[in-house]
């Protein structure tokens, strides 16, 4: 593994030493993850990499121009890998490594980030009520990006909760699909406003 871009590009990640346990997002679908950011104009300060094995992923987003990521993994030789990482490319102080379940670290949470990278498991059947709890958490607010690592045979609903999809790449036997976070209060006002929101042509 290897940062793809940004201030740490081309520099080696260590790997994870939980093989069949951690299954890190490939170079090129991590490449293609973060230009479908790109085209979308998305913007991050604070990450969270939920699963985050390696840290790869929470990594990249930092090297692009992160200044805070939290890695949650329940998994203590991840959690050293992700620590290793941080050490090695100079992004020590830029995050915090949380040895915790997903949906424990997510249930508590009161601070909300711009983009969230989900990446359980490979096939993981608990995936969908995952989003569904990340969707009621604070750790998401109107505006949040939320990116999901996921198996082709995995289907993911165009909703999940307060979760919206914008877009899903598959690349061979990897997929990931693109959440945008949106507020029912929020449309509810621009609704009832109408010199709020899009402008007719």
């Amino acid at each position: 593994m290897r940062v793809v871009s940004g201030e740490a590009r081309g520099r080696r990640l260590k790997g994870p030493t939980t093989e069949g346990v951690t299954r890190p997002m490939a170079d090129k679908i991590k490449e293609a993850l973060f230009s479908v950011l790109a085209s979308l104009g998305v913007e991050w300060t604070r990450v969270l990499d939920v699963y985050a094995g390696a840290g790869g992923v929470g990594i990249e987003a930092l090297s692009r121009g992160g200044e805070w990521c939290d890695f949650v993994d329940r998994d203590l030789a991840a959690v050293r890998v992700i620590q290793h990482n941080l050490e090695q490319l100079g992004f020590a102080t830029r995050g915090r490594v949380h040895q915790t379940a997903a949906l424990t670290f997510v249930r508590a949470a009161r601070e909300a980030y711009d983009l969230i990278i989900v990446d359980p498991p490979y096939a993981d059947p608990d995936i969908v009520p995952t989003l569904e709890e990340l969707s009621r958490s604070g750790a998401v607010a109107d505006g949040t990006v939320v990116c999901i690592g996921h198996s082709p045979r995995v289907a993911l609903p165009d909703a999940i909760g307060r979760l919206v999809k914008l877009r899903q790449r598959c690349h061979g036997d990897s997929c990931f699909a693109v959440f945008d976070v949106v507020v029912p209060e929020a449309s509810a006002l621009a609704s009832a406003d109408p010199g709020k929101g899009a402008q007719p042509a």
